[in-house]
């Protein structure tokens, strides 16, 4: 299917140079899949690096970290794109070493439907893991009336919203919730599919996001970003440490500031649950998976120019659509890495 894709592009690209002489070389298509949750940054991304290489275009499809990981092991991609980092066992079943390229970090928010309540609810670990667990199922259940003095909750049955399909904004969830849940752990586990206890499944962050919104009563967890766009409430969740906490860039980047003391070479590591009183507990990097060794030189050349690219200026787009952009010690190590992709 690829090959017949290439020698269709090139027999048009020839009749371009044919037809205009003098004209700039053919353009370059580099294909990506995965994850939704970085999606509306690299979308901007991907117009933007075209105005700086006019040479180059991106497709990607936002299909989800698993469909990401599966095309890339898969080769039928030049980049997947997830928010969960490979197992070892991934790892090996790829035909080639694949390297993890944090990008940003987001914060995995929960958001609701409470028709006559203000946003700003609040939630305790052990609350948000029962209300997913089915064990808390109203939503003026005394054990969440009692964080939220004055507010009204409702009579009404909680909908519990939750990915249908493998995900890594789910892996990052759910990573959270085991942490902080015996029985969580122990029954769920965590994990971009997992067998979940109740709820409806929706696709991707823009499903959930579109189910929220339309279904009163509901609670569901989608990156920031699409809360925000889709002007849907969020709560604030207790971290570590005690403290309710509001997601935002800088209690996401307070979650990374912990956990970037110990980052491994190959950056996989969780955010989730960090110390301190300000980090906001459900966060996650988000990455891209590229191979080391390029099968195609001149593709492999123009996707290494634009991770470089990322680093530096693309950061500087992360925090206006609210992702938290990589602390500088880890673009420094990020930046080596890109170096070593042949």
């Amino acid at each position: 299917m690829i090959q017949t894709i290439k020698k269709a592009f090139l027999a048009l690209a020839l009749v371009a140079a044919v037809g205009a002489a003098g004209e700039a070389s053919a353009e370059t298509l580099i294909n990506g899949a995965g994850a939704t949750f970085p999606y509306p940054l690299y979308s901007k991304w991907f117009s933007e690096y075209a105005k700086v290489d006019k040479s180059v275009k991106f497709n990607y499809q936002s299909i989800g970290s698993g469909g990401g990981i599966k095309q890339i092991t898969a080769q039928t991609v030049d980049f997947g794109a997830s928010d969960k980092f490979l197992s070892d066992a991934e790892l090996k079943g790829a035909p080639g070493k694949l390297i993890h390229i944090p990008t940003v970090m987001g914060a995995v928010v929960v958001t609701y439907n409470l028709p006559g309540v203000p946003s700003g609810i609040k939630l305790n670990s052990e609350d948000l893991a029962n209300i997913y667990l089915g064990k808390i199922t109203k939503w003026n259940d005394p054990r969440i009336a009692d964080d939220n003095k004055g507010v009204n909750l409702p009579a009404k049955p909680i909908i519990v919203v939750h990915r249908s399909d493998g995900s890594g904004t789910t892996s990052i969830f759910t990573d959270y919730l085991a942490g902080v849940n015996a029985e969580w752990a122990q029954k769920v586990g965590k994990g971009a599919s997992v067998k979940w206890p109740v709820g409806l499944g929706g696709k991707g962050n823009e499903g959930i996001a579109g189910q929220i919104k339309t279904t009163p009563y509901s609670i569901g967890y989608v990156e920031l970003a699409y809360a925000f766009e889709n002007k849907l409430p969020y709560a604030s969740l207790k971290n570590k440490a005690g403290v309710f906490v509001e997601p935002s860039i800088k209690s996401t980047s307070a979650a990374a500031a912990a956990a970037v003391k110990g980052m491994p070479a190959d950056y996989r590591i969780s955010l989730v649950n960090q110390p301190g009183k300000d980090a906001y507990p459900v966060v996650g990097f988000t990455w891209l998976l590229v191979y080391e060794n390029q099968k195609d030189p001149a593709k492999g050349k123009k996707l290494v120019e634009f991770l470089n690219w990322s680093m530096t200026k693309g950061q500087k787009m992360a925090a206006p659509m609210l992702y938290a952009p990589l602390p500088e010690s880890v673009v420094k190590m990020v930046q080596k890495t890109i170096k070593s992709i042949k």
